[in-house]
């Protein structure tokens, strides 16, 4: 069994806040096999990670946390961006054709751009697995709920710490029956339901942490946009 840590957000994220050698220095540090770096709706950062992850002992997974219509999937295996505003099938689909498998993270958490609440049940099994540990949580509800739905559909389980913060890494892991140390038969494994998950609840000190700067970078970045749009002339 492979140690898996499937959702992690690097500086590239708009509310992420630490680059991805930290992330990596983490995920070696607690002796995860492998991590899929999955920022909002950006590639780059993680098909950086994917290539330097070897030199930290682990398997990079490439990937990322797309916004679809309905809300967030995440996308992993893929090497290509897709593309945001797609409704919920189309974003699966087209992570499919890029060769990736489809993970709907915290599904039942509609504040957090969870799907659940906008497709129909069958669109949503139509995933290739559920995400049904999410340590951001406050009570466990909507990872019960998450739980009750995948296995009343006997679909694949995962977990993922979401961390936006280094330190987070590894706060939930994806045991993942992978015959090899390698990328597809990791997700092959995920897809063929070979998953035990197991996870912590993020401590609240580092969730505020989290939060303060993802406000913080928000502010960053309108006011460079704004800048920017002063410069064309747009304003």
């Amino acid at each position: 069994m492979l140690s898996v840590e499937l959702h992690t957000h690097s500086d590239r994220s708009y509310d992420g806040r630490d680059p991805i050698d930290m992330l990596l220095t983490q995920a070696e540090a607690i002796g995860l096999d492998a991590v899929a770096v999955t920022d909002h709706d950006q590639i780059d950062a993680s098909l950086k990670a994917s290539k330097l992850a070897p030199e930290y002992g682990l398997i990079g997974i490439p990937g990322a946390e797309i916004t679809s219509t309905a809300g967030h999937v995440l996308g992993l295996g893929i090497e290509e961006r897709v593309p945001s505003g797609l409704t919920f099938t189309e974003t699966v689909e087209r992570i499919h054709d890029l060769g990736g498998i489809a993970v709907v993270p915290h599904p039942f958490q509609g504040a957090r751009h969870g799907v659940a609440p906008n497709v129909s049940c069958e669109q949503l099994a139509r995933a290739d697995a559920i995400e049904v540990y999410n340590s951001r949580l406050l009570t466990g509800r909507s990872n019960r709920k998450a739980k009750r739905f995948a296995a009343d559909r006997k679909l694949p389980m995962t977990a993922g710490s979401d961390a936006h913060i280094a330190e987070m890494v590894g706060q939930a892991i994806t045991h993942v029956g992978s015959e090899k140390r390698t990328i597809d038969s990791i997700l092959q494994a995920i897809a063929d339901g070979e998953t035990t998950v197991v996870g912590e609840r993020t401590p609240w000190r580092i969730s505020l942490r989290q939060a303060g700067g993802a406000v913080k970078r928000r502010i960053k970045y309108a006011a460079e946009d704004f800048f920017t749009d002063v410069g064309r002339g747009l304003l």
